[in-house]
């Protein structure tokens, strides 16, 4: 028997040091530590799949808790039969005593073990979802006060005004006009109607 552990961070900002710890603590060697930095939303996470193909029976995983492993409720649900079941493993969410296979052996052991992993996998992904509301409602409340989002687009050149005006008299053909201007032929036609809508081209976007 082998005894692994996986580590899960949401981003690369975040570091799994708490995470870590535990595992070695645990006793687990660090070259059968994995670790992912992405979401939870799924199991496409290339340390998660490496980890998966190591794994033979009779070897043990070690998760901090059940929202590392995942916060997709159906998946949670689906790799951990694909773990005990498939792989024969066994695993211990290190923070709810309660979600070990090795002392869950007897039917009413896997009955609250079944139990308690639906509950705490609906909790992970009900906060998953609540995370994204919160994000959305960030989104659009830095909106509302003017926050803009994304590259910025190509300054409007100071003689922009000039370069139409020039281009519409025909002085100047399209493909010079864009060059004088920098830019592409749906960004020009963008700050033109900016222009004949405010009277001057508008501020970069």
């Amino acid at each position: 028997m082998k005894e692994y552990g996986y580590i899960r961070v949401s981003s690369v900002e975040q570091n799994g040091d708490r995470q870590l710890t535990a595992l070695r603590e645990r006793g687990v060697l660090a070259g059968n530590i994995f670790t992912d930095k992405q979401s939870g939303k799924d199991f496409n996470r290339p340390s998660y799949r490496r980890l998966v193909n190591r794994l033979r029976e009779g070897d043990l995983l070690y998760v901090m808790s059940i929202d590392r492993l995942g916060r997709n409720y159906t998946e949670i649900q689906e790799q951990w039969r694909v773990l005990t079941k498939e792989k024969s493993i066994d695993i211990c969410v290190l923070d709810m005593p309660l979600l070990d296979t090795r002392t869950a052996k007897d039917l009413i052991g896997t009955f609250i073990a079944d139990i308690v992993l639906q509950l705490l996998s609906f909790v992970a992904e009900n906060e998953r979802a609540n995370i994204r509301a919160r994000q959305e409602q960030g989104i659009a409340a830095a909106k509302a006060r003017g926050v803009r989002f994304g590259r910025p687009g190509k300054p409007v050149p100071g003689d922009f005004g000039e370069i139409v005006r020039r281009w519409e008299i025909k002085e100047l053909d399209f493909k010079e006009a864009l060059r004088l201007c920098n830019m592409s032929e749906a960004t020009f036609y963008r700050r033109l109607r900016e222009l004949r809508g405010a009277g001057r081209p508008g501020p970069g976007r």
